[in-house]
């Protein structure tokens, strides 16, 4: 799949200064840029501050979209290195502890499938967001090996190697987690 031919002319517009040629092009992708978000945040305000960055971003970056491929997925690179470094920006800011206690609900078994989700996501937070990059794009965008290398910049080896060091990383919090729940 490559670049539609309404996309090219939006593409075309917008760099002639066309502003509702880009409203288009958002509105487009603008759901699925959102997924991508939500990966990195549960906050609905920093997740719309997350899309709004990468549309700008976009913006300034679409003179060297070269079109080879869909726009979705050079929009979806550019999401992820926006999500990425608002991890190391926000572990910078907060230091990197984050207590499962802020997140768990009463009980161990989550009452609703959110509760889940959000205790997963407090999991995945203590990681470097090295580790939750390359697992996010693995289990929860359902991404292959190159596409990762792709998305990331990283070559394949890497992603290999980051996937396996990430997945060990994140079994050693969960025995920690549950060995901790076992012993209250």
């Amino acid at each position: 799949m490559s670049v539609s031919d309404d996309e090219r002319r939006d593409i075309k517009a917008t760099l002639a200064g066309d502003g509702e040629a880009y409203a288009r092009l958002i509105r487009r992708y603008q759901d699925r840029v959102a997924r991508r978000m939500w990966r990195f945040t549960r906050d609905p305000l920093e997740l719309e501050s997350l899309v709004q960055t990468v549309f700008v971003e976009a913006y300034k970056s679409l003179g060297g979209f070269r079109g080879t491929g869909p726009l979705e997925h050079w929009l979806l690179r550019i999401a992820t290195r926006v999500g990425y470094r608002f991890w190391k920006q926000r572990d910078r800011r907060r230091g990197r502890e984050v207590s499962l206690g802020e997140y768990d609900p009463p009980g161990d078994v989550p009452d609703e499938p959110s509760g889940a989700a959000d205790r997963l996501h407090a999991m995945l937070a203590r990681l470097k967001p090295r580790d939750r990059l390359v697992l996010t794009l693995m289990y929860f965008e359902d991404s292959s090996i190159a596409a990762i290398a792709e998305q990331t910049g990283w070559s394949e080896s890497m992603v290999k190697v980051q996937l396996h060091r990430a997945r060990k990383r994140l079994k050693s919090l969960l025995d920690n987690a549950t060995s901790g729940r076992n012993n209250t």
